[in-house]
């Protein structure tokens, strides 16, 4: 298995299944230093995670849990929270019980630091990665870059037609794309999102004046109503009553205007919805140095540059 994944993207892969065949096949695993999963069935009271592997159980100690448990910069819902769900980990061996029965001994912590250390080796600022939403905050989606390792993806980065909440464009367990905007001293990774999206230009591109479109009221101004069309997209609207922000709306396109970077609407109607517009990725790049969201010939530019 080439690479990192977040987790559970391993689970149900066919090379994952066949190290769970026997404990040969584990002992291969642990002599390679292949990253596995498996799903957790318990965490006891020690809150260590007993995982099953087909062929025999697996215990992950509670210090091995994660990377930060030990010193407690992670707590331990980290750990609680993972029954149900597969984690990711390496066999560091097996063992025999008092009854003669086989046990794996695993770390998830050390698949995280490998994982961690392929990160920092590996990527770069701008370098376009998938990643899978874990939970969501006011202030930003956290994703799992890979192996549990986790990176924020705040909300002003999410898109470029801004939102109130992250769940109004994700929820939890979504598969994303995302880029790396900055790796810190200390590791933390930074993500954005807005920049696979698409530019003006391509997301004016899919409308035209004279259509009516579906959109979300984002915000709600003296001079007018931003509604959102697309997530890199929001046009204005002329003012309307019991409109509120976060409504669907129908909205009839008055004009596109590209050197202005504008989108004039016109209200048809708003109601209450669960609707979360459609995400479309333009971006077709590995690694991205520069976006320009603007149009050339527009006054306002809105241009992100990675370092590289």
């Amino acid at each position: 298995m080439n690479g990192f994944y977040p987790e559970g993207k391993l689970y149900n892969t066919q090379e994952n299944k066949r190290y769970m065949l026997s404990p040969a096949s584990l002992l291969d695993a642990q002599i390679r230093g292949v990253v596995l999963e498996a799903a957790v069935l318990m965490c006891d009271t020690d809150h260590n995670l007993i995982v099953n592997l087909g062929c025999m159980r697996g215990i992950i100690p509670r210090n091995e849990g994660a990377i930060g448990i030990e010193s407690g910069a992670t707590r331990d819902i980290a750990l609680i929270s993972r029954v149900g769900k597969p984690v990711c980990f390496v066999i560091s061996e097996i063992k025999s019980d008092k009854n003669g029965d086989l046990y794996a001994v695993l770390s998830r912590k050390k698949a995280q630091q490998l994982c961690k250390s392929y990160i920092e080796s590996e990527y770069k600022t701008g370098q376009v990665i998938n990643t899978v939403v874990t939970h969501l905050e006011s202030f930003g989606a956290f994703c799992d870059i890979g192996c549990g390792n986790i990176a924020l993806l705040p909300i002003d980065a999410i898109s470029v037609s801004r939102i109130s909440h992250p769940k109004d464009r994700f929820k939890v367990g979504d598969n994303i794309k995302a880029v790396i905007k900055n790796i810190a001293d200390d590791g933390k990774i930074t993500l954005s999102h807005k920049e696979l999206l698409g530019t003006w230009e391509e997301n004016a591109r899919e409308f035209s004046a004279g259509q009516t479109v579906t959109g979300v009221i984002r915000s709600v101004e003296d001079y007018g109503i931003f509604v959102e069309i697309t997530p890199n997209l929001a046009g204005l609207a002329e003012p309307k009553e019991n409109v509120r922000v976060g409504q669907q709306a129908s909205v009839f396109i008055k004009s596109i205007l590209k050197d202005k970077m504008k989108i004039k609407l016109i209200i048809i109607d708003s109601f209450e919805s669960s609707y979360i517009p459609e995400i479309k990725y333009y971006n077709t790049e590995e690694v991205i140095n520069e976006w320009e969201y603007s149009p050339k010939d527009c006054r306002k530019q809105i241009t992100t540059r990675f370092c590289g």
